[in-house]
């Protein structure tokens, strides 16, 4: 039976005061809007690259469009055969996709895909987030081996070796690297594999209701939302 979803703070407590609890062999955080966010924004760094390109949007309408967008290629996913599986190509596709749907008025939005692959692979471009650091460093100061585990694609393997608090990870796993994307159960099954440890062992820590706590719940795992 999956255990239930840890409190994010506890009453008159930081949240990482009991952190990590008692039992767990390994604490697997999710990385984008856990432990880092983009720095500028999603909507200003593509508005940037936008005008870098002759096309002006305002970040509103960025963000409505990323996000519709993001959807259907989250839709794409579930229906493929077999769901959420995915590769560094399917990851480099989706992006494309993304791109070309938020800059649907360019003719070729080839070089602009580039510019913000490379934008968002730079340490630069992401900034700590301090309720995550604070996890990250009660989980250093118990001893307890830290993991990675995000639907992101190979850069986070660079991004890791430089940003902080990434640095702390003693694992690092990216789906694309895995072959599965969150929600599926194979995504945590190849974690566990990696880690040689078994569900009950491990806590998964992040900051989507969905991908992360239900999704590694329903695995076996531990989970804590942090918002």
């Amino acid at each position: 039976m999956p255990l239930p979803a840890l409190p994010v703070a506890f009453r008159g407590e930081s949240p990482a005061a009991r952190f990590p609890p008692p039992g767990v062999r390994a604490v697997v955080f999710d990385v984008v809007h856990t432990l880092v966010e983009p720095w500028p924004s999603v909507p200003a760094a593509y508005r940037d690259a936008g005008l870098r390109h002759g096309i002006d949007l305002g970040e509103d309408e960025i963000r409505a469009r990323f996000g519709a967008a993001w959807r259907r290629a989250e839709a794409l996913d579930a229906e493929a055969a077999p769901p959420f599986a995915t590769s560094p190509e399917r990851e480099r596709d989706r992006w494309r996709g993304v791109v070309a749907a938020v800059f649907r008025e360019a003719t070729d939005t080839a070089a602009i895909f580039a510019d913000l692959w490379d934008h968002f692979g730079r340490p630069e471009s992401w900034r700590a987030l301090p309720a995550g650091r604070a996890l990250v460093m009660a989980t250093v100061e118990a001893g307890v081996p830290i993991a990675l585990a995000s639907n992101f694609d190979e850069r986070l393997n660079a991004l890791a070796s430089v940003v902080e608090p990434l640095t702390s990870a003693d694992h690092v796993f990216a789906s694309s690297d895995l072959g599965w994307r969150k929600p599926s159960p194979r995504f945590f099954r190849a974690v566990e594999e990696r880690l040689g440890l078994q569900a009950r062992d491990l806590l998964l820590v992040g900051d989507d209701a969905d991908l992360d706590v239900a999704a590694a719940r329903e695995a076996g795992w531990q989970a804590q939302r942090l918002v």
